[in-house]
């Protein structure tokens, strides 16, 4: 426990910090802990040291884990990694909020699935500001008509907030800050272009976060700088 309550309040000054040297209030970055790979006893102690809002990469670790933990009725669920379509019955009956939404198809998957449960989620929709072709989620020029299409469609059960994404993986600190900065001016179009106000800004993680806040973040994605190097071989489940 020590341990973990050290990380978290190092954590929180850093980000307090960051927010300071880029004029910002403290406190208007929201920390989201990553717990992938992590146990159920691990993430006791974060709700012990008062966090209940977690996320996960796969859908099948995040149903498991809430099972384990329902006895919590205050946690939320959030799912960050690539969600398949026939996987949306998972995230529609055990997430608050989803920040890798990224196709038409999947919208309507989750609105299927969110209806018959008798609820909505919140939305992030995740954008691929990296050149990378290992990372997901539309590109910069299919936004404008991904929010056509989600509007066309009627869906409801979707509140949409925001974009999320996952920078360069690079020491070259100026290519990451464009990926931050390509979001935060993505967004900016996007409000002008649909009214909607879009306020979140889901991007940056333990080695990039500092410069994410200096780009307008309004939460950051923390794993391993609060609960230490992951075990993948623990992970719950190698299923998405």
């Amino acid at each position: 426990m020590t341990f973990l309550a050290d990380n978290f309040r190092a954590m929180e000054q850093r980000v307090n910090e960051a927010c300071k040297q880029a004029g910002r209030e403290p406190g208007s970055v929201n920390i989201l802990p990553v717990t992938k790979t992590f146990s159920t006893d691990t993430i006791k102690m974060a709700i012990d040291l008062g966090y209940h809002r977690f996320a996960e990469n796969k859908a099948q670790d995040l149903k498991e884990k809430a099972i384990e933990l329902e006895e919590y009725d205050q946690l939320k669920w959030v799912i960050i990694g690539y969600l398949q379509t026939n996987k949306s019955k998972e995230v529609a009956n055990y997430a608050s909020e989803i920040q890798s939404l990224d196709r038409i198809e999947l919208a309507k998957a989750l609105d299927n699935r969110l209806q018959s449960a008798g609820k909505s989620i919140k939305a992030l929709i995740q954008v691929k500001t990296s050149p990378e072709e290992t990372k997901s989620g539309l590109e910069i020029s299919e936004v404008p008509k991904f929010l056509n299409e989600l509007k066309e469609s009627g869906i409801q059960t979707l509140d949409l907030q925001g974009f999320m994404t996952i920078a360069e993986n690079t020491s070259n600190q100026d290519a990451v800050r464009k990926c931050f900065s390509d979001l935060r001016e993505l967004a900016e179009r996007c409000r002008d272009i649909t009214g909607l106000a879009l306020p979140q800004l889901s991007m940056g993680m333990s080695g990039d976060f500092e410069i994410a806040i200096q780009e307008g973040a309004t939460e950051i994605r923390i794993g391993t700088a609060i609960f230490g190097d992951r075990d993948y071989k623990q992970g719950m489940s190698e299923r998405i």
